[in-house]
Formats: structure tokens, C-alpha cells, sequence
């Protein structure tokens, strides 16, 4: 018998092979409530056929979707309706949920600054405004990236592509993916970035104790509920072992009608951090069946 090729894995796909086309022109300025719910529930449903005809080799269709993107104003409109949706007027920043989480923190690391006249170092994935709650703190040093900067202060960056850290200084205490993980455009990217996030959270030293030891280093992580709610092949239980199969513990969580918010601790700070726990694979495997279910999952290989 002839013998049989092995197959070369993937490379994880990048962020910005699963983003719409951007264009020109700029969407209006202000956008209604009504108008911004249903620009971004299109646009990401267009995005998931994007995905899902870009998989089956299937152009036409591929095309056609591109074209009903770029009619409802590309990315930079869904971002201008995301940005909307932040507005203190709407109360859409996520991250008012995360100080209200560390709101025990911010006296004493005010007035100690870390011993060392520093703040905690935050590395905000797909930011899109640079005012938000985190940043009127001042309890952060922020590093703000994302694939289409919409603001000075934001590094146009793929977090995919961002070079790992040579120095203790490179990393960061948390590490925030707001309503960025159910972008990914695959189940398997989802949990290439999970993996990710560890190299660039940062080693707790001995004096790090009390209060910061509790929440850092950390991985603050929002999605749509749905994602966990509604889907076929993720649940609460599933993505709790998932993140522990990674090495993370859920300190905080909070569920609202529209959103999931999680603080997630890295437990594994030492120098041999594989070490401390196995990781194992998670397939993509149905929990929940129903017609009216998404598809939203994680994959770890």
C-alpha cells in the first residue's frame, strides 16, 4: 500500500481574513437605537455567510455578500454603530463592568502605584474608542490595538500577528477582549486566541500580593449571551473547562439580557507555565440541539 501523506496543520488564520471589506465613505455620525441594533445584528450575520462561502470555495456568493456589506457602509459602519452602542447615553461600555469589579483596587494602587510608581498595564483588543471606563481610571497604563483603528491612540494591529513579548515590561496585568472572540471567523481561530492571551499576560513576582494577587494577571472576556445561551455546541460548563484546560479560573461573571461578562485569572505564573496544567482538546461537539441554535463554538487542538 502506497503511504499515506501526513496532513500539515493549520496556521491559525488571521483576524483579518475573516473582517468585511472597508470602504470610503463614512457612515452618518449619529445613528438611532433601533438603526444601531439592526445594522450590527446584519452585519454580523453577513459576516457568518462570508465565512461560511469563503469555506466552501464558493465565489459568487462570496462576492454577493461583500456587496451587501459594502451597501450597509462596511466595517467602518458597524464600528460607527459599535461605537454608538458604547455611548455613556446608551450604557454600552463593557468595561464599566470590569471597575466595578476592581473598584476595591483602584484606591490602593492609586496611592502605591504597584511600589513602584507604575500602574497596572492593560492590553485592550479591538478597542474602538479611547475614553472608555478602563481609561478614565487612570488605574491602567493602556495599549489599545485593533484591525481597523478608528481613533489616535489605537494601533491599526492584528493581535494574531502582534510579536509575542521579549520583556517583563512587554506584558500586560489584564488583558481585555470585549465582544472580540465571537468575531473570529472560526471555531479553531476562537481558541488560537485563547492560547494567545497567556503569552502576553505577566508573571506575578512576590511582592505582587493581597488585592492585585486576586485579580492579576487576568483575561476579562465579553461575548453576546447567546454564545452561551443559545448555541449548539458551547455552554457555561463547556467554556469553564475550556478556560481551565488553559490554565484560567473564573473570579467574576456577570450575564445581562445581551451580553456575558467574564473575569478569567491566569493561575500558571511561573517560569514553566506549560507545565503547570495539561491542556486537552476540545472538538466541536454538539451539546444542545434545535433549529433556532447558533453555531458559535471554540475549538482547541
Amino acid at each position: 500500500m502506497p503511504a499515506t501523506k501526513k496532513r500539515k496543520p493549520k496556521k491559525p488564520a488571521l483576524l483579518s481574513r475573516g473582517r468585511p471589506p472597508t470602504i470610503s465613505h463614512k457612515p452618518p455620525a449619529s445613528l438611532s437605537s433601533k438603526v444601531t441594533r439592526t445594522l450590527i445584528s446584519s452585519h454580523h450575520q453577513l459576516h457568518k455567510a462570508l465565512v461560511k462561502a469563503t469555506a466552501e470555495g464558493d465565489a459568487a456568493s462570496a462576492a454577493n455578500i461583500k456587496a451587501q456589506i459594502e451597501n450597509q457602509g462596511g466595517l467602518e459602519a458597524y464600528q460607527a454603530a459599535s461605537i454608538t452602542g458604547q455611548g455613556v447615553e446608551r450604557g454600552g461600555d463593557s468595561s464599566k463592568v470590569l471597575m466595578e469589579w476592581l473598584a476595591a483596587l483602584s484606591s490602593p494602587l492609586k496611592e502605591s502605584r504597584l511600589g513602584e510608581g507604575r500602574k497596572l498595564k492593560m492590553l485592550e483588543v479591538g478597542a474602538l474608542k479611547t475614553d472608555n471606563a478602563c481609561s478614565r481610571s487612570r488605574l491602567f497604563d493602556v495599549t489599545r490595538i485593533d484591525l481597523h483603528a478608528q481613533a489616535e491612540g489605537i494601533l491599526q494591529q492584528d493581535f494574531m500577528q502582534r510579536p509575542h513579548p521579549e520583556t517583563e515590561e512587554q506584558h500586560f496585568h489584564i488583558i481585555s477582549l470585549s465582544l472580540v472572540l465571537n468575531y473570529v471567523p472560526d471555531a479553531s481561530g476562537r481558541g488560537e486566541m485563547l492560547k494567545r492571551t497567556r503569552s502576553f499576560l505577566h508573571v506575578l513576582r512576590s511582592q505582587d500580593t493581597g488585592l492585585l494577587e486576586e485579580v492579576s494577571p487576568s483575561l476579562f472576556l465579553v461575548l453576546p449571551a447567546s454564545c452561551v445561551v443559545n448555541s449548539r455546541y458551547i455552554n457555561e460548563e463547556r467554556l469553564t473547562e475550556i478556560m481551565e484546560s488553559l490554565g484560567f479560573v473564573m473570579i467574576k461573571r456577570k450575564m445581562s439580557a445581551k451580553l456575558v461578562y467574564y473575569l478569567w485569572r491566569y493561575t500558571q505564573t511561573g517560569a514553566g507555565r506549560k507545565d503547570v496544567v495539561k491542556e486537552k482538546p476540545f472538538r466541536k461537539e454538539e451539546i444542545r440541539a434545535g433549529r433556532k441554535r447558533n453555531n458559535f463554538a471554540i475549538v482547541l487542538h
